[in-house]
């Protein structure tokens, strides 16, 4: 369905399913490949964030990286909800859906735990891990800064299916419908905390491993009903413009926190806060959007597949090499150097692709890459 079509006015078009169907939707690779350049950023840059005093070109440029980026979770969520809900497969045979999953992520969810929990935490970092500190993190979803995303995936997958079935019965309006209210409401409901905290009343929402995933149902029912949406002329430039700015405001209100105390309260610098909903929603948007503009030559579209294949694996082993650079680089370990922050992310990023490729060519190592 297209608006306007061929009157030379500024559009919004809805690709037809059958016709996206029939090639590969690169615009959902290239956002793949950048949320994870951007996960990798988050973790190396918020290192000199969280370490160097809050000031000074170096602390901003790191921040600018770091924060950024908060939408990349998000729009991760968003792909795979763009990706499964439609899945004809998710809605007719639930229960192939589930064992194929859970052969990839099973695995992977063992495997990776007990990497970081033991290879880091234990041999790296020299930590003492008692029975109670070891349940404590595994419940938490907290063995290390990553692990929780794979609690959230399971999760997600496990109600793919009761999902796909109702978003999709009744057309684009209804998903449009629920994923607007799931994800409004979500927003609402991290928000009351900070509302309360005016009246000096803590509830902040815990989160473990049974529900890291309620929180993001909504981004992954609004990747589905937003996978179709490609923008043009004016109302492209001004949702980028948009896009842009709410991610320039989250930058400068994390740095200036105490400057808008209402703000400080009701638009958190999170991935469940209002501003980077909408950031999110936007960048996942304009992306696809602006990628219809681009003629992808066949040499360079097998890479970025490869790429973006690669991602899952680069999510899993990137904290792996950058411990172990940062244990033994003291320029890094205590952030001292941009420039030598920004070589180890280089590294830590050019390293994760390699051996994430590496082992997909490895049947054994495939299962938890």
């Amino acid at each position: 369905m297209s608006c306007d079509a061929g009157s030379g006015k500024p559009t919004v078009t809805v690709v037809r399913a059958e016709q996206a169907g029939a090639q590969r939707n690169y615009g959902l690779d290239v956002l793949r490949v950048l949320s994870i350049c951007g996960v990798v950023a988050i973790h190396v840059f918020g290192l000199r964030v969280g370490v160097a005093p809050k000031s000074g070109r170096g602390w901003w440029s790191a921040a600018a990286i770091d924060i950024g980026f908060i939408w990349v979770v998000p729009v991760f969520v968003m792909i795979s909800g763009a990706l499964l809900l439609g899945s004809r497969q998710v809605r007719e045979s639930p229960g192939t859906f589930y064992r194929k999953r859970a052969a990839r992520l099973v695995p992977a969810l063992i495997v990776w735990n007990a990497v970081y929990l033991v290879g880091v935490r234990l041999w790296m970092r020299h930590e003492h891990l008692t029975t109670a500190r070891v349940l404590q993190l595994l419940y938490d979803s907290s063995v290390f800064t990553q692990m929780y995303f794979l609690w959230l995936i399971l999760g997600l997958y496990a109600i793919a299916p009761l999902l796909a079935v109702f978003i999709t019965a009744n057309g684009r309006r209804r998903s449009l419908i629920t994923a607007g209210t799931l994800l409004a409401v979500t927003v609402v409901a991290f928000m009351v905390p900070g509302v309360l905290g005016i009246f000096g009343v803590s509830r902040p929402i815990p989160m473990n491993v049974f529900t890291y995933w309620i929180p993001y149902v909504g981004y992954f029912a609004a990747g589905y009903a937003l996978r179709q949406v490609r923008l043009r002329g004016l109302p492209l430039a001004g949702a980028a413009m948009v896009t842009v700015g709410l991610i320039a405001f989250t930058v400068w209100h994390y740095g200036h926190r105490g400057v808008l105390p209402l703000a400080d309260r009701l638009v958190s610098v999170s991935y469940l806060g209002a501003g980077v909903a909408l950031a999110a929603l936007g960048v996942f948007v304009v992306g696809l959007s602006l990628v219809e503009f681009i003629k992808i030559p066949r040499t360079a579209g097998a890479l970025l597949v490869a790429l973006s294949n690669a991602s899952f694996g680069v999510f899993l082993v990137h904290l792996v090499i950058f411990e172990a650079i940062r244990l033994n680089v003291p320029a890094v370990l205590h952030a001292r150097s941009l420039t030598a922050v920004a070589v180890a992310y280089v590294v830590t990023l050019v390293a994760s692709f390699a051996i994430s490729w590496l082992a997909s060519k490895v049947p054994l190592l495939r299962r938890v890459f």
